[in-house]
């Protein structure tokens, strides 16, 4: 390891160089661009909301999760009577809402601070440790413990880097390089819309629950472990079946066949209806929901970061330091927001960019952030992406089949703020 020279001299030879850097079209504002004040700033605002905090967004939470029960009390009630849009309507969302909003942002510890009801509402305990957790908590295709490696460490802390597991330009590049007509390639994006939770997600989720397990016990990770997978592929980290009975085949039977249940028993009751065709009803909307939920958390969750408007970054950076602050704006984006109704059918992941400065705030404190953020944004001249949700899943899938690509980081730059953190954290950074 060797510290950068920090010397006056040096640093004017820095500004010299980096001065005779070729900035490609839409990167002009780097040359320009005060990091270091731009940092303080960010900095002092996220202190500031954090000290906010309180009884409001408890109850706001409270409020959202009444919301969420409610879609669930409907579709759940009414799922055995009749196939209808308004029963998959009330499942999907209510799916849908448990994990982006509830499970989300409590799972990153954006309650801890503020809720009084910590043998819960802590991202130690939400959904954890047992099946029982899971159900009562977040119930879905993917593993709680799973899930907050995966989104919550190498996400997070990796973003738009070779690492980030869910860098869509990286994951998709199959497909981008796909010789098929451009109709092929919509028809498999539209599958994976349909199906990504298990088909994709999960056992990636679970991949890097099982990698954390090896780094930990000191084993070593297969090259090439960073590749993604679908639910068909075994791995150096599992098997097949092992994946499946753990984190699939709960949720399977439990949500799909045991759930409607009691409208078995009801239709042998019911004049006009009969158990089977009651059971099978239920079922049917069920998986109608699945379908709709998978779809709506698609457009919702896999746009947030992908975009020929989105960079991409070589190197790792230091978890709350100037370069990683940068990165969670210039590789996020805001979709349309401001009250509860918009803000829950985009499930609170129209704020990604102060979430992702942020990631411990409560969702209240990301809609008091937003426009503070996108204000000092501007006065330091930094890209601040903000676009209609669907716009975004247009550029989204432009980089999924390979019609556009994201932009790089100029290079120079990117090693140059490198070392202004070292610099400001008194810490060496070994230039490679």
């Amino acid at each position: 390891m060797c510290r950068p020279d920090t010397s006056t001299s040096n640093q004017n030879e820095q500004v010299k160089i980096l001065d005779k850097v070729k900035l490609s079209e839409g990167d002009e504002w780097i040359r320009n661009f005060d990091i270091k004040g731009w940092t303080q700033e960010i900095k002092a605002l996220g202190k500031k909301l954090e000290a906010e905090q309180g009884p409001d967004d408890v109850a706001h939470l409270n409020r959202m999760v009444g919301w969420s029960n409610g879609f669930a009390a409907f579709g759940l009630l009414t799922m055995g009577f009749a196939v209808n849009p308004f029963t998959v309507m009330g499942l999907s969302l209510y799916i849908f809402s448990r994990w982006t909003m509830i499970a989300h942002h409590t799972c990153h510890g954006g309650y801890e601070k503020c809720h009084p009801n910590k043998s819960r509402w802590s991202r130690f305990k939400f959904g954890l440790g047992t099946l029982w957790r899971r159900f009562n908590d977040w119930f879905d295709w993917m593993m709680p413990e799973a899930w907050n490696v995966e989104h919550n460490n190498r996400h997070h802390y990796n973003l738009s880097e070779g690492t980030d597991p869910d860098l869509v330009e990286r994951n998709q590049a199959y497909l981008r390089g796909l010789q098929a007509p451009m109709f092929v390639k919509y028809g498999i994006v539209f599958f994976l819309m349909s199906t990504w939770k298990w088909f994709y997600y999960a056992p990636n989720t679970y991949k890097e629950l099982k990698m954390a397990q090896m780094r930990k016990a000191g084993k070593k990770i297969p090259e090439g472990a960073e590749a993604p997978i679908t639910v068909k592929d075994a791995t150096f980290a599992y098997t097949f079946m092992e994946m499946f009975s753990i984190v699939l085949l709960p949720y399977l039977v439990i949500h799909f066949f045991l759930t409607p249940v009691p409208f078995y028993f009801l239709g042998e009751h019911l004049d006009g209806y009969t158990g089977l065709g009651m059971y099978t009803t239920a079922v049917i909307n069920l998986f109608l929901a699945e379908w709709l939920t998978n779809i709506h958390a698609y457009i919702a969750v896999v746009t947030n970061h992908a975009g020929d408007d989105m960079y991409r970054f070589r190197k790792p950076c230091r978890a709350f330091s100037g370069s990683f602050f940068v990165r969670q704006v210039l590789a996020s984006v805001d979709f349309d927001l401001g009250t509860d109704p918009v803000d829950f059918m985009h499930g609170w992941l129209n704020y990604q960019i102060e979430h992702h400065l942020w990631p411990n705030l409560s969702m209240l404190s990301y809609r008091k952030a937003a426009p503070q953020v996108q204000s000092i944004c501007e006065k330091y001249g930094l890209p601040y992406v903000k676009e209609n949700v669907f716009i975004r899943l247009k550029k989204t899938i432009d980089i999924s089949v390979g019609t556009a690509s994201m932009k790089w980081f100029p290079e120079e730059y990117e090693e140059y703020y490198l070392e202004l953190d070292a610099l400001s954290e008194s810490k060496p950074y070994k230039k490679e």
